[in-house]
């Protein structure tokens, strides 16, 4: 039956797919793709884990043997029979390794993915002591994963499904295309995701600006967050539409829907055939004014992407995905130096604008040290709070920033600096880290250092920012948050995050006209950068450099080649002077 789930918008386009469901339960256990030369590795790694088990059952048993009926109730024995002949159930076993064999999973992935479809069975059985057993096999399942931990821990789940109306009209050969449907997924489950086969994904909680939607634009998929329930409602292999647009998840959706929504995924194809043809074209206004359009990646090996998408240069490389997911082991100086390098290398010769680590709230080093154990984590130890607290650690990134500058052009960019002692410490720290080169004979190079304007504060004394930075980068998404007091990875309060607040615009504007008037470089990294119904305000205001997601650069630059800046000025002061700047926006 057809039904659609509601969520948040984050990322455009049309998906159509095959459900991958990852549910909150297991949402730990390892997730990824492996490669046919590894299916029976796969395989012999259940096939050892089950073993384990059935031994460790057979031990059990032959201790039980010996004791008493008090010691070790029938109850008990009868327990371990159940668990004996679920391990050795052939559906739970071959279930396993269709989806190792045929889609590729990794082991722990095709158990949890099995299990769930067995789960799903036992719900639908009328015998109540039959439906009972599903609590044995999740028992069974989880020790085998306990018996494989180091190797991956839990994900979530899936179920088959009958052959349907829909996959006759469809594409039902291996390369049909997947979505993946999730409780939620950390920005280091995000990247996984960077080289995998999934066209788009929908999560049951998250906001637009939340850092999952973040990376989610910049892997430029279809994507909903936000949608309450989803991972729940699909399950696994359902036919699934994620429009992204309308941040709607439209599950087995009928075949006239599905043929409506082919129609609209082939539009937006041939809009992005046309839109690349911009590529090689200058980002010029129509009175002659020179824009400068840049790209904000994860990894160094985002730079090629960058390069495609015709950027000139990376004004934000978040260099915190270089330190998640490690179970808190930090790089290394010269991991993190030949990474940098590999960036800068990667850009032939444009800048790149390297920002120092910004962990905490929703960017946590990993599950293991969360900082949303504070009452606000928004507000705690996160971005340059956490680096000066951590001298040793920072000036570690610091010296291999330096180093990666002597192979081309490097900006340093502070984040989440709003006291002038912080500004002094963190410039101190740099002095000592070059110090620290000098001593050791290392080469390094020059670099610009800048300021993230993302605390009312810091826009509030952008004047003495400006005294001691080369310039300045505008971080949106957390100027709106603090400006506007929510979090924005709360899909709860989603609602009242307001890009077009007048205290937002007035502090963006304010940033802006300080940074021309003492001749400083200025630039929106944030996401109001890449959202092209900002772009003619923004021009109008005087901003002339733009950070973004690469997916997004050539919608931006089409706004910019129809855009005439001069006659923008007084309309863009006019709707950041307005009571509703929306509506004067949209006007």
């Amino acid at each position: 039956m057809t039904f659609a789930v509601h969520g948040i918008a984050v990322a455009r386009g049309i998906a159509i797919g095959r459900a991958v469901v990852m549910g909150s339960g297991r949402a730990d256990v390892a997730h990824y793709f492996i490669q046919p030369s590894q299916v029976e590795a796969e395989i012999e790694r259940i096939r050892v884990g089950r073993d384990a088990v059935i031994e460790e059952i057979h031990r059990l048993q032959q201790t039980i043997a010996g004791m008493g009926p008090k010691e070790a109730p029938h109850e008990l024995s009868a327990l371990l029979d159940v668990h004996l002949m679920l391990l050795q159930d052939q559906e739970l076993i071959g279930g396993v390794k269709h989806w190792i064999t045929d889609r590729l999973y990794n082991a722990e992935w095709a158990l949890t993915t099995q299990l769930e479809a067995l789960s799903r069975q036992f719900d639908e059985m009328e015998d109540e002591y039959l439906r009972e057993r599903k609590a044995d096999l999740e028992q069974v399942a989880e020790r085998i994963l306990r018996y494989m931990k180091g190797l991956g821990a839990p994900v979530a789940p899936a179920t088959p499904r009958r052959r349907t109306q829909q996959d006759r009209l469809l594409d039902d050969s291996v390369d049909v295309p997947l979505v993946l449907v999730a409780h939620d997924l950390s920005p280091a489950d995000m990247l996984q995701f960077k080289q995998s086969v999934f066209a788009g994904f929908v999560t049951d909680v998250g906001g637009k600006t939340s850092h999952t939607a973040i990376v989610a634009r910049s892997l430029d998929i279809p994507a909903v967050v936000g949608a309450r329930g989803a991972s729940q409602l699909v399950r696994q292999d359902d036919w699934v539409i994620i429009d992204g647009d309308g941040g709607v998840m439209i599950v087995d959706p009928s075949p006239i829907i599905l043929a409506e929504y082919g129609y609209k995924q082939r539009q937006v194809e041939l809009e992005r055939g046309r839109l690349g043809r911009l590529r090689h074209t200058p980002a010029v206004t129509l009175d002659g004014q020179k824009v400068e359009l840049l790209a904000n990646i994860e990894l160094p090996e985002d730079a090629e992407a960058a390069l495609r998408a015709g950027a000139v240069g990376v004004g934000l490389f978040r260099s915190e995905f270089l330190f998640m997911g490690r179970e808190g082991r930090m790089p290394d100086e010269e991991e993190q130096y030949l990474a940098y390098r590999k960036a800068v290398e990667g850009m032939q010769g444009l800048p790149v604008t390297i920002r120092t680590v910004d962990v905490g709230a929703d960017k946590p080093l990993d599950e293991t040290r969360r900082y949303d154990t504070h009452l606000n984590p928004a507000l705690g130890l996160r971005a340059i709070r956490w680096s000066l607290s951590e001298p040793e650690m920072f000036r570690t990134q610091l010296r291999a920033i330096l180093r990666a500058a002597a192979h081309g052009k490097v900006n340093l960019l502070v984040p989440m600096l709003a006291h002038g002692t912080e500004i002094r410490q963190t410039l101190s720290l740099i002095d000592f880290a070059r110090a620290e080169l000098d001593n050791r004979g290392v080469a390094y190079g020059p670099v610009s250092i800048g300021a993230m304007i993302e605390i009312p504060a810091a826009a509030l004394q952008v004047r003495t920012f400006l005294r001691y930075f080369d310039y300045l980068s505008i971080g949106t998404n957390d100027l709106i948050q603090y400006t506007l007091a929510i979090d924005r990875a709360d899909e709860s309060v989603a609602h009242l995050y307001d890009p077009c607040h007048p205290a937002v615009l007035g502090l963006v504007a304010g940033t802006i006209a300080e940074c021309r008037r003492q001749g400083k470089p200025v630039s929106v990294c944030g996401e109001m950068a890449g959202d092209t119904q900002f772009t003619r305000l923004l021009i109008g205001l005087g901003l002339r450099s733009f950070s973004m997601h690469p997916a997004q650069i050539l919608a931006v630059k089409q706004e910019v080649l129809r855009a005439d800046a001069t006659r923008l000025e007084g309309w863009a002061r006019d709707v950041v002077a307005s009571e509703d700047p929306a509506q004067a926006l949209a006007g």
